[in-house]
This record gives structure tokens, sequence and C-alpha cells, in this order.
């Protein structure tokens, strides 16, 4: 049980400003013989702003926004991680101290030399998900897929009004 509360997870996502109806929110009950409605595929959406979240057994420690525009890259993953590293000492005292295990998947920004360096001066155990899994990553399984329900069919006007959202 000790080891679980050592683990802390972090994911990104995009959250789109009109979020299309799923396939499942659109299906319709029809008649044995009667022809099947066409869907056109829902535009991708212009509008949409990056986050990057991070948490453990007890909840979220940090919630990042990227700024419009921007990517994330190994530079940017690096100075989230460290403010994720300050999140960690103000929320989850003692935390650091028995030493984190780092979980998340292995796309090339959480693999790099830059990342797994600072990572091991933060004094993190590193467990990335093998290449090609077909798993689901935990943030994904949980939380995200409750997020996006949440969201599904919103409109936003604003990244204040999408991130007042997802805050509540």
């Amino acid at each position: 049980m000790i080891f679980l509360k050592r683990i802390v997870t972090g994911d990104e996502t995009w959250i789109c400003y009109e979020t299309p109806e799923t396939k499942r929110q659109s299906l319709e009950w029809q008649h044995t013989g009667s022809p099947k409605t066409k869907k056109g595929k829902p535009p991708l959406s212009l509008k949409k702003i990056m986050f990057a979240v991070f948490c453990d057994c007890q909840g979220i420690l940090r919630v990042d926004w990227m700024e419009r525009g921007t990517t994330i890259n190994v530079t940017t993953y690096c100075e989230t991680l460290k403010k994720l590293r300050r999140s960690i000492q103000n929320k989850r005292r003692g935390l650091l101290d028995s030493g984190i295990v780092f979980v998340h998947d292995n796309v090339r920004r959480h693999t790099a030399r830059v990342t797994t360096t600072l990572l091991d001066s933060f004094r993190c155990e590193q467990f990335c998900r093998p290449p090609y899994n077909t798993d689901l990553a935990p943030s994904d399984f949980h939380l995200f897929s409750h997020l996006k329900k949440f969201l599904a069919c919103q409109q936003f006007a604003s990244d204040d009004e999408i991130n007042e959202n997802v805050q509540n």
C-alpha cells in the first residue's frame, strides 16, 4: 500500500472549444427496414487548448495550461515538471522524501535524456510504459474520459471559460 501512495502520474490532452457529440450520443432508434442515416465526420476544431494534469492516489497535484500556439516539447515539459515538484512540496509534504514513482507514457518528451536527468535529480523512480502498449494510461481511462463526457456538446468562448469549467 505504501508503494501505491508514492505513485504520481501525468498526461496531456486537448480540450476543444466545441466538442461534437460522440457516436454513442448520436444513436437513433430505427425500424429494421429503414435506411441508415449517414453521419458526416465532424470537422477538427481549430480552436483548442492543451493541458497537462498530474495526480496521485489522493487527487490532482497540478494542472498546467499551455499557451495558445505552443506545443509540449522537452523544454516545456521539463518546466512543467519543475512546477509539479513545487506543487508536491506544497500539497504532499513528505512525498518527495519517501521517493516518488513517476509513471508516464513513452513519448519522446517523456523519455528524452534531459527529462530523465531532471527526474533523476528529483530522486524519482521512473516507470515508463512499454512501447506500443495498447493499454490506456491511467489518466486516459479515469480522468480524461470523464472530463470529456462532462465537456461534451458544450461550446466555449475563451481559454478562461474552459479553465473555469475544468477546474470546477
